[in-house]
């Protein structure tokens, strides 16, 4: 019996909602593997989808040829975890990670592992020059990515940033990082390292609905906000700052307008205006400084960021459709 050669490249592909395009990515990345001599291990990381599309990867995975593991999550952790799983899995030397819509040009993928064998970098990110999104699609994504690199990561190229590939190295250092309601993307620029932009244009979508609400993409923001930067506090910081001068201010000029004899009544609209005021500010400070308590907390429970219900290997991994199961912190 012939020894099983570790795979030099692995790719983590989370899958949500997308078994409409599950023909076309199982083709893609046989185009991939191909394209790599077969030294490719693909990582397919089904989150808790609603849809058929677990099924339809096994379906298409026991005769596909392709080499790899299929993960079913026991529900949907987001996409972070996913792929926190999913590199958990990966034995290659270098890893990438691909969206299963398949907006994102597949060839991005070699390009990344040759610019990463041939030592330019650390980190490869692909950087999104134009976009085939609708209108508002677009609004809505520029005034995310500008908020995010305000506030979150001024590095961030102004695109944004959806699929990258790492070395070795610093794929052992991303998964040794057990953070909850976290940002992949802001760790992955915080960890620095030598990092290569490789531009491309977005394609339109051709299969199904982006899950990718405006909801997730305002948790994503917050996460993002909360876990790497302390503005929320600095801000807090700056309006108390500022209601304290208007507060002194305000009550300077009532205690020389009392002496003066201008002010023979106290003002109800005053008191209410200045009571509403420092209410509000208050709450504003509780809210604040809890989300950051709230997320120290969840961070001292310890539990896994996700858990892997059914792991199936297929190929050349560990022989063809054995089944393993259980869970990763």
């Amino acid at each position: 019996m012939q020894p099983v050669l570790r795979p030099r490249f692995s790719l983590v592909i989370p899958v949500y909602r997308n078994a409409g395009s599950i023909a076309e990515l199982i083709a893609t990345v046989r185009s991939l593997q191909d394209s790599l001599d077969h030294a490719l291990e693909t990582i397919f990381v089904v989150d808790g989808s609603p849809d058929d599309s677990h099924a339809r990867l096994r379906a298409h995975l026991e005769t596909g040829g392709l080499r790899g593991r299929l993960i079913l999550l026991s529900r949907n952790f987001g996409a972070f975890a996913a792929i926190r799983e999913g590199l958990l899995h990966a034995s290659g030397d270098y890893a990438a990670v691909m969206a299963a819509d398949l907006q994102e040009p597949p060839q991005l993928v070699v390009e990344f592992f040759r610019r990463l064998e041939r030592g330019e970098g650390d980190i490869a990110f692909g950087v999104r020059e134009s976009r085939a999104d609708p209108f508002a699609s677009r609004v809505m994504a520029n005034g995310f990515w500008w908020v995010y690199r305000r506030f979150v990561q001024r590095d961030v190229p102004v695109g944004g940033v959806d699929v990258f590939a790492v070395n070795r190295a610093f794929l052992d250092r991303i998964v040794a990082f057990e953070e909850a309601n976290s940002s992949l993307l802001a760790l992955l620029f915080w960890i620095g390292g030598r990092r290569i932009f490789v531009p491309y244009a977005r394609s339109a979508r051709q299969h199904g609905k982006s899950a990718w609400t405006f909801g997730k993409k305002l948790t994503y923001l917050l996460d993002s906000v909360f876990a790497f930067t302390d503005a929320p506090i600095r801000l807090l910081l700056g309006a108390g700052t500022l209601g304290l001068s208007l507060s002194m201010v305000v009550g300077l000029v009532v205690l020389t307008g009392r002496l003066l004899g201008w002010v023979a009544v106290p003002g109800y609209a005053g008191t209410m205006l200045a009571v509403l005021f420092f209410g509000a500010l208050n709450a504003l400070g509780l809210g604040l400084v809890g989300n950051y308590a709230w997320r120290a907390y969840e961070n001292t429970k310890r539990r896994p960021l996700s858990i892997a219900l059914d792991v199936q290997a297929f190929g050349e991994n560990e022989g063809s459709g054995r089944a393993e199961a259980g869970d990763n912190a």
